[in-house]
């Protein structure tokens, strides 16, 4: 095949990852001899993508799920580890978050959010824009056991320059920067992040997403928004930023009740009626992100949300340096919880954690799933039962019946902690 063009290089090279060229995805029915590296027994498994639940074991070989079976025995496998009737699914999948350390003023390390989230892909969603995401790329992701994937900013340093507002100045929105990087980056950049709350761009109004919004455009290649709302300058302008974002964007903090400058309501929940641009948007096929955070879940637009119609499609954590020391604890499982506590079953809150936000990553076959063949990305985790109280990011309680608390993590198909592989290699 004779390539043309870098555009066609791209565009070739993001086909030979969806057919599973890179990254591999080695799978190979097992001989009479053969072991599996890994064996997780006792599992209570739960992988709604495909609809199993109930108590299985798990046989990984070559950091692939080779087999799982009501039981397996043991000495087929070179290590053993026992989930004690755990609760197992794919792994859980954060898709904004921000783990760009040193980098961006907020960024944690993926791997030090491992014990507290089970997470074994993540989004860094803006931590970066095009001037410092070759470091990220370079330096960051290597080092990483965790899968990451990124959203660059808009604007050309990201969020390194926070607390201090990156798109007061406009002109650090730069499209054709953003686009080169995105086009070249894009076997593991999902698209473009913008910030549209007030306290951000000012009173800039839509020309930041419409910048955002043609950055992807100019890459050339598939690429999405994540649209950060809380607070924007009017209340106009969240319909119009609603009206603009197409099938496949993001609008992450969703539920925020942040108010704007003037400490007016204007996100989707308006004098507690949803917008009928949201619900438009909603059903043409916008995604519709959690994104927690310090700052961006207020329980009372959640609940006249969904409610009204826009129910979330995607659970994310937007954990970061400031978020993960406030009371509403946006540690990923415990922002499940609070799902389940709002009406959602386990299996739906699973799912929007495994196999919805990989499917906006879209770049691994079988990502968040637990199929043959699938990545053997695994979280563990314990279900609590009893009275749990919660609190969103405004204040407001609400009390559970249910938590979930991580007791476990194994990425391609090598857990973080015991039992140890010798030698000691990932990927």
């Amino acid at each position: 095949m004779i390539i043309s063009s870098r555009r066609e290089f791209i565009k070739s090279g993001m086909s030979l990852a969806a057919a599973g060229t890179f990254p591999a995805t080695a799978f190979a029915a097992l001989g009479p001899n053969d072991k599996f590296d890994f064996l997780i027994r006792n599992a209570n498994v739960l992988d709604p993508s495909q609809g199993l639940s109930g108590k299985r074991d798990i046989g990984i070989r070559y950091g692939v799920i080779a087999e799982i079976a009501p039981s397996i025995d043991p000495t087929r496998a070179l290590r053993v580890m026992d989930a004690g009737g755990k609760l197992v699914t794919p792994g859980l999948i954060d898709l904004h978050a921000h783990t760009y350390p040193f980098g961006s003023a907020i960024g944690i390390p993926a791997d030090e959010l491992v014990a507290h989230q089970c997470t074994t892909t993540v989004v860094s969603a803006g931590d970066a824009g095009a001037n410092n995401f070759a470091a990220f790329r370079r330096f960051v992701v290597p080092a990483a056991r965790t899968r990451q994937f990124a959203f660059i900013h808009i604007a050309v340093a990201g969020l390194a320059g926070f607390p201090v507002p990156e798109l007061f100045n406009i002109d650090y929105a730069q499209v054709d920067v953003a686009a080169r990087a995105v086009a070249e980056n894009s076997d593991m950049v999902l698209g473009v992040k913008v910030r549209m709350s007030e306290n951000v761009v000012a009173r800039h109004g839509i020309e930041p997403l419409k910048r955002a919004i043609l950055a992807c455009e100019r890459s050339g290649v598939p690429a999405k928004i994540m649209c950060h709302i809380g607070g924007v300058s009017d209340r106009a302008l969240m319909s119009q930023i609603l009206d603009m974002l197409r099938p496949g964007d993001v609008l992450t903090h969703c539920y925020s009740g942040a108010p704007n400058v003037a400490g007016d309501g204007t996100n989707i929940v308006q004098d507690g009626k949803l917008l009928p641009a949201a619900l438009a948007a909603k059903r043409r096929g916008v995604v519709f992100d959690v994104g927690h955070g310090g700052g961006s879940f207020d329980y009372n637009i959640a609940e006249a949300a969904i409610a009204q119609g826009c129910t979330p499609d995607t659970i994310s954590s937007d954990v970061h340096v400031f978020s993960g020391n406030t009371p509403g604890m946006p540690y990923l499982p415990w922002v499940m919880s609070k799902m389940i506590g709002l009406g959602f079953s386990l299996p739906e809150v699973i799912s929007m954690a495994t196999a919805a936000p990989a499917r906006v990553i879209s770049r691994i076959p079988k990502h968040g799933t637990m199929q043959l063949g699938a990545p053997a990305d695994l979280s563990v985790l314990e279900v609590v039962e009893g009275a749990v109280n919660f609190v969103d990011t405004r204040n407001n309680n609400r009390v559970g019946k249910m938590f979930l608390r991580p007791a476990g993590t194994v990425v391609a198909g090598v857990p973080f902690g015991r039992p140890y592989q010798a030698p000691f290699t990932v990927r």
